[in-house]
């Protein structure tokens, strides 16, 4: 089958992928810009890719018109905390234009439970979009799946941080909120089963494990998976704001889908039917198993996808590739380099900068300037990395974002997405002659950025110095 992969370069698209590729099917993605799908050489040999951006006028002629089926995963939930409904809305509508004109039959959305009667603001507008893609020309499969548990989904990443971090809890009333949560194997068996499969035609179906949980138990049950000792007490004044705040300073979610989060945990997401289960003869695992799995893939480092990377993680939601060029003008520079004598062994040492490995030199600073990022509303350094050595251009790494990742020209390319009065790149490349260069550019925003250039750069030449020479040592 020919089918539209839209969303590819998300946490669910990078998923399903290379099971649709295994499965023998030709897939085109869609993302808003290429050089932000994550995927190595190999698998883009083996697809098409096509530049959209649903929000934007459709132009339908760029897409080929022989499409068997289309997964539907744009969801907008953390770029804002106030329009996302609307810009999910706009998506919609322009993805019903732009396949208007293929032979597409079968449409499947990933959607959430919404058997509430009063719903979040979440969650009526996925409804919303379920809506909408029903007066589509096409057959349309809506999957409603609650809450899903895989290394690397932003709900597994927030338990995670918080069980890991915080022994003692103090916690909103919305940890007792019950949900039913899914394994990412699961959500990914159901997506692949309903292909084709006319039965499920026109059809929506809630997907879910067999645990109905509350909040408070997944984080209990993953303290005991851990063998964490953890303490949970619920203080119900906390409001909506201050849950939000607790959620973006403990862990590594952004401080805009923290606030879309906890309106939507005061919701219980429970699923009503199991249909799709016996249809497909798929039995879903319990919590316990999903959370064992997602263990294995973490300590074997083969975490295919985390929301992290996504752009909505950082400051930068679209049109980061106008920073891949560094300014000259106007901008203020930290250039050093120092002659190597192994380049493979220095690039694979850059190649894991960040994350668990830290940055070389001065860990400790790079910590305080985390918690300050942090608290003036920045992501800080919870996001880490996806992978301790792959990097691909458009993974977020601590703070920064990789704009550049490119092993043969022996060149890594870094955009600041931390709080600072202007813009900042770090740039590392190692020229003909085994010089290693690493330089530091600041494109300062009036007087307030040239005042912060000038106080760091006592730490900076602490700081870049030692990192460098530590990068070019021959030591581990």
């Amino acid at each position: 089958m020919r089918i539209l992969l839209t969303g590819a370069n998300g946490y669910i698209g990078m998923r399903l992928l290379p099971l649709l590729l295994d499965a023998g099917h030709d897939v085109i993605c869609t993302v808003r810009d290429q050089s932000r799908l994550s995927i190595d050489e190999e698998m883009a040999k083996k697809i098409s890719i096509v530049e959209i951006d649903f929000l934007e006028d459709p132009d339908p002629s760029i897409l080929p018109k022989d499409i068997d089926a289309a997964y539907y995963l744009i969801h907008s939930m953390s770029s804002s905390t106030s329009d996302f409904d609307k810009k999910e809305e706009i998506s919609a509508l322009n993805f019903n234009k732009y396949v208007s004109e293929t032979t597409v039959k079968q449409v499947i959305y990933l959607s959430g439970i919404v058997n509430e009667k009063n719903l979040s603001k979440h969650l009526r507008s996925r409804k919303n979009v379920e809506k909408i893609l029903y007066e589509g020309n096409f057959n349309l499969t809506v999957l409603r799946s609650g809450i899903i548990v895989g290394s690397g989904s932003s709900s597994f990443e927030i338990i995670r941080d918080l069980c890991e971090k915080l022994p003692i809890m103090i916690t909103p009333k919305w940890v007792n909120t019950k949900t039913h949560p899914i394994a990412i194997r699961d959500v990914l068996s159901f997506m692949t089963g309903v292909l084709g499969n006319s039965q499920c035609y026109n059809e929506s179906f809630d997907i879910s494990g067999p645990n109905v949980l509350t909040y408070k138990q997944m984080l209990l049950l993953y303290a005991k998976a851990r063998g964490i000792k953890l303490f949970i007490f619920t203080l119900p004044i906390m409001t909506p704001r201050l849950s939000s705040y607790w959620l973006y300073f403990v862990t590594s979610t952004s401080y805009k889908l923290a606030l879309n989060l906890v309106d939507s945990m005061a919701i219980p997401v429970i699923a009503n039917d199991n249909r799709l289960q016996k249809t497909l003869n798929i039995e879903p695992m319990s919590y316990s198993k999903a959370l064992e799995l997602a263990f294995i893939k973490i300590e074997q480092n083969q975490v295919v996808s985390s929301w992290k990377d996504s752009m909505i993680s950082g400051r930068f939601n679209q049109d980061i590739q106008k920073y891949v060029t560094v300014p000259k003008k106007g901008c203020l520079r930290d250039e050093k380099k120092i002659k190597v004598s192994h380049p493979n062994k220095v690039i694979e040492k850059i190649w894991a900068i960040g994350g668990e490995t830290g940055w070389y030199y001065g860990d400790w600073m790079w910590k305080i300037r985390g918690y300050i990022d942090k608290f003036f509303g920045g992501v800080g350094l919870r996001r880490g990395r996806t992978n301790p050595d792959k990097i691909y251009s458009g993974d977020a790494l601590d703070f920064w974002r990789v704009l550049v990742a490119d092993k043969n020209e022996k060149r890594l390319l870094l955009f600041a997405e931390m709080k600072v009065p202007g813009e900042a790149w770090l740039e590392f490349d190692i020229d003909e002659n085994n010089i290693l260069h690493q330089t530091a550019t600041f494109r300062p925003r009036g007087i307030w950025g040239r005042l912060y250039w000038y106080l760091m750069i006592p730490f900076h030449y602490f700081i870049f110095g030692g990192m460098i020479r530590n990068i070019a040592s021959n030591k581990e």
